[in-house]
């Protein structure tokens, strides 16, 4: 763990080095409030942990945290302060802290809540960054444009080529919408197209026979018109 600690007491930092050590986590003292937010500006993505104190030197621990907040919404905070006052600990957790805790405080529960803390963080980011690796996502189905993989009820469906992905990913986006072939030619093809319109019936077919290899169908044909993405139907695995 890589463990930024904003503290301008340098005995609780030996002592808290101790503990880090043990560990064998990765920590980096700073003494000072710009200290400590020009170390995390300095490569924002390395911290896995943030030990912020409240009263700081040349910028105190309200301002750092705010500015950390504002270039990272996902690293961990932790508050150190002196007082113990309900109102300070309400506006340290407004404005970011994930945590707060009152000195004097013990080396081990601290290191307890650092740990806990941690844990949760992972879990909350890796539930994030699962929901944000699709950007399109409807009751079954998730596609990722950027990945170009399809999903329908976790199932991934297979070497789709990049039209029928495309076709797909088209109308997922708009569910219930009906689209004509000229629509979709033009979509995904060019404009104009010069070609057969049925150029799309034989893509939406090979497209069907694959979603049907693992699933419910959830492309509807919408005689005379054209076609349609649907999944309300589908039953709940």
């Amino acid at each position: 763990m890589e463990v930024l600690m904003i503290e301008d007491n340098e005995a609780v930092c030996e002592m808290m080095a101790m503990f880090f050590e043990k560990e064998e986590w990765h920590a980096n003292f700073k003494y000072d409030g710009k200290e400590g937010l020009d170390a995390f500006t300095e490569n924002n993505t390395k911290w896995d942990m943030i030990i912020l104190d409240l009263n700081l030197p040349s910028m105190d621990g309200m301002q750092v945290c705010r500015e950390i907040r504002k270039q990272s919404q996902i690293v961990p905070i932790i508050m150190l302060t002196a007082r113990d006052s309900e109102s300070d600990q309400v506006i340290g957790l407004e404005i970011g802290a994930d945590e707060y805790v009152t000195k004097p405080f013990s080396p081990l529960t601290l290191m307890a809540r650092i740990k806990a803390l941690y844990r949760r963080s992972k879990v909350d980011h890796t539930q994030k960054v699962a929901e944000e690796d699709f950007d399109v996502v409807t009751e079954h189905v998730k596609i990722s444009t950027m990945t170009r993989e399809a999903y329908l009820d976790g199932q991934q469906i297979e070497s789709l080529t990049p039209k029928e992905f495309e076709l797909f990913a088209l109308l997922a986006q708009h569910p219930k919408q009906v689209f004509s072939r000229e629509h979709l030619l033009t979509r995904i093809w060019e404009d104009p197209y010069f070609g057969d319109e049925r150029t799309i019936d034989a893509h939406i077919k090979k497209l069907r026979q694959k979603i049907e290899a693992v699933g419910p169908q959830v492309i509807q044909t919408v005689w005379g018109v054209g076609y349609k993405f649907d999944d309300s139907g589908v039953e709940d695995k």
